[in-house]
């Protein structure tokens, strides 16, 4: 949900180009026990480091990517996807060529991977240190996305000039040797990775305590595992351990997720999110990268539509009226009808639940304005509310008609609803459209204002009044 524009990322590290040749297996061939496929398309993408980029750019972000390629198609083909999507390439040029990897597919399965590459000799991979100690400082966050193919063979140099220009540093890391990134703010090995260092982590907490170790012997401000379908572990400096579950869904292909979660956990830091938050999102580009077959990204967009889908109906109370506001518009956006109704809501009872179901109707989304504390007493009396603020949100939050709650202090919502532009504006009773707080700004911008229906006998008051006298009966 967060606006990601000001997101400046360097990223260095392995690129490849992908390839993928793709089409249908009906026949085993007769001179091998193998399938034969029929190639009927064939697409290229940018893979490794350049992936990174990519997903950044994809969510709105600035990508500069230092990489190494050779003078050839390969590296033609891969400058043109980057340079497309407005990732900056810096390139160090290898005799070697550049790396590819072509993958083989049938009904979105991988049949064969076959990989091309040179070894990278230290001359050629020493050139991209210079590289990003000049540009580091220009940068938010440094992303070192490691494929072990030999660019980073002076990784500790690279992360010595982040550290020098108090940039951030997160490593996608590969291999046994994790040392190599000591002092990285964030390391994020999924959990195969973790335990070929660490060992095997046969509970949650062994988990836990092995990688707190692993925090202080490398002098780590955090480490981010993944965990396939048991979601993220992060663990950060003298804090508790934070456990984001995975979304249950299909699993079409991993291939380059890793990718996607560093990108994303990274643009997400850099638009000045906390780590915690940046994680949250990464964990939903996660969960929509693996439901796409080959080398992806994620851009804003979808983003956004699954946090929004997330969301639905599961009684948001938003933290304040800003955040609110960009979740409302991001819906719009997308189609959805935005309603909004207000009330006190103190002592929740059936009138109020049939009215929210009937309000929830008007649209696809409903938010429900609630009267502070203070309000209430101005409204209704000294003695009122009989329950707090935080309960009464709580409870409108557990309704399944519900989208999001969000509090006001003032007599009406007026301001509220002139300032989050709802598409319908509701209210119900014996009210007439003109007497409903905010309707002139509504029907302003072109919205609707619509009255709903009345039932007679449902009353907090009176429920409150029953209360008393039943009390007055027992004293006496």
């Amino acid at each position: 949900m967060n606006d990601f524009t000001n997101a400046k990322v360097l990223v260095v590290g392995d690129v490849m180009l992908d390839e993928y040749w793709v089409g249908k297996a009906s026949r085993i061939s007769p001179e091998a026990p193998v399938p034969v496929v029929t190639v009927s398309d064939k697409e290229v993408r940018a893979g490794g480091a350049a992936n990174v980029a990519l997903n950044i750019a994809a969510l709105g972000g600035t990508a500069h990517l230092i990489g190494i390629i050779g003078e050839d198609s390969y590296g033609e083909q891969l400058t043109h996807l980057l340079i497309e999507k407005a990732v900056t390439c810096d390139w160090v040029y290898s005799p070697g060529g550049t790396i590819l990897k072509l993958r083989v597919l049938s009904h979105h399965q991988q049949l064969i991977r076959m990989d091309f590459e040179n070894k990278i000799a230290k001359e050629v991979a020493e050139l991209l240190v210079d590289k990003v100690r000049k540009k580091v400082a220009e940068y938010d966050v440094l992303v070192i996305s490691d494929y072990d193919k030999g660019a980073l063979q002076f990784v500790e140099s690279m992360i010595e000039a982040a550290i020098s220009e108090a940039v951030p540093v997160f490593v996608d890391p590969k291999g046994l040797d994790f040392n190599r990134y000591y002092g990285a703010n964030l390391i994020k090995p999924n959990q195969m990775e973790f335990e070929a260092i660490v060992g095997l982590c046969e509970s949650e907490q062994k988990l836990i305590d092995k990688a707190e170790k692993l925090i202080r012997e490398l002098s780590l401000e955090a480490l981010l595992i993944t965990r396939s379908e048991h979601g993220m572990a992060l663990l950060e400096k003298d804090n508790i351990a934070y456990m984001v579950k995975s979304k249950s869904q299909d699993v079409f292909d991993v291939t380059g997720a890793g990718d996607t979660v560093i990108a994303t956990l990274a643009t997400a830091y850099a638009s000045g999110l906390t780590l915690k938050e940046s994680v949250n999102i990464a964990n939903v580009s996660a969960n929509i990268v693996v439901r796409k077959v080959g080398t992806s990204t994620v851009n804003k967009v979808e983003l956004d539509a699954q946090i929004q889908s997330d969301l639905r109906h599961k009684g948001y109370v938003a933290p304040n009226e800003d955040e609110l506001l960009k979740m409302i518009i991001n819906s719009q956006n997308q189609g959805e009808k935005v309603v909004i109704t207000n009330g006190c809501f103190d002592l929740m009872h059936s009138g109020h639940i049939r009215y929210l179901k009937e309000a929830a109707k008007s649209g696809e989304r409903l938010v429900v304005a609630v009267n502070s504390d203070e309000s209430v007493k101005i409204l209704k009396g000294p003695s009122r509310p009989i329950m707090p603020l935080a309960d009464r949100m709580e409870l409108l939050a557990a309704l399944s008609c519900v989208d999001w709650v969000v509090s006001f202090d003032e007599k009406t919502p007026e301001r509220l609803i002139c300032k989050l532009k709802p598409d319908v504006l509701v209210k119900g009773g014996d009210y007439i459209p003109e007497q409903i707080a905010g309707a002139h700004c509504v029907r302003d911008y072109g919205g609707e204002v619509k009255v709903l229906s009345f039932w007679d006998g449902f009353s907090t008051t009176n429920i409150v009044e029953r209360i008393k006298q039943e009390k007055y009966k027992n004293d006496s």
